[in-house]
């Protein structure tokens, strides 16, 4: 068994900041080929620019707005040109927004499911279709030929009124990746998804710097009693998509220091 992913390509959303610049980080450090793909160019030059040419480069970044269908072509694109393929997908794009349950001028329901829900499943669409195009070239095997992780969060089973949008959106993800792992199976691509609370996310700093006293909350609502690094949800990526966890798909990994066990933190930090 073996959880190594020195070699492969991988296709990472969100790698400009947060947990997805830490997962981009960390599989550049175990030997994958990186496609960081984010909206916010001037970040992803400021992390990978020094990274990126040479004769054999081990990292390449690609900026533009996921949620056009061009844009995710030709990040495919881009990445094949880069690469000559690509062996896993991790969606780790996504937006945190408050909403207003009560209010029919809040749109931030349609907006999330854009976002969080939409851009991941037609990155796997177009991803996959490469993915079974070029397992046709090989001999058949019992090995993945594809591993897709889709991030998504503990609100997906934890109720806040005004984490209406975000909630649902995590939802969806959560029973979008059970549908395509169940759908891609017969060609041999897992997709599973790893569910994170309590982790030092993006979003997560910036409520934590609008509300510092969040913090000692959410360390008191969760038993193993700290605010895990990104780096924890990185690791449970490489594990998701290595021969490791060759015989798992469909599920939903929980990274969360044991909150969703205990009694839900009550202020909306996710």
């Amino acid at each position: 068994m073996s959880f190594s992913i020195e070699g492969k390509t991988a296709i990472i959303t969100g790698a400009a900041n947060g947990v997805g610049l830490a997962i981009a980080r960390h599989f550049l450090a175990q030997g994958a080929r990186v496609m960081c793909a984010d909206m916010d160019e001037a970040s992803l030059s400021a992390e990978y620019g020094d990274l990126v040419g040479g004769e054999n480069p081990q990292v390449a970044y690609f900026a533009g707005d996921l949620r056009e269908k061009l844009t995710i072509a030709n990040l495919l694109s881009a990445t094949i040109d880069a690469f000559d393929g690509v062996d896993i997908l991790v969606n780790a794009s996504r937006q945190v927004a408050m909403s207003d349950p009560l209010s029919v001028e809040d749109d931030n329901v349609a907006q999330l499911i854009d976002q969080n829900l939409m851009t991941s499943l037609r990155l796997i669409q177009q991803v996959a279709k490469w993915m079974i195009k070029n397992a046709e070239k090989s001999e058949e095997g019992d090995t993945s030929v594809g591993a897709i992780v889709n991030l998504s969060s503990i609100a997906a089973r934890r109720c806040q009124p005004e984490l209406l949008a975000f909630s649902i959106s995590s939802g969806a993800v959560d029973q979008m990746t059970r549908a395509m792992a169940v759908a891609l199976a017969p060609h041999r691509i897992r997709v599973n998804a790893v569910a994170f609370g309590s982790v030092m996310s993006s979003s997560l700093q910036d409520m934590l710097s609008d509300n510092p006293d969040y913090r000692s909350e959410i360390i008191a609502k969760t038993p193993m009693g700290r605010v895990a690094p990104a780096t924890d949800v990185a690791e449970t990526v490489q594990y998701l998509v290595s021969e490791g966890s060759g015989f798992m798909t469909g599920q939903i990994l929980t990274v969360d220091g044991g909150r969703t066990l205990v009694d839900p933190v009550l202020a909306p930090t996710h």
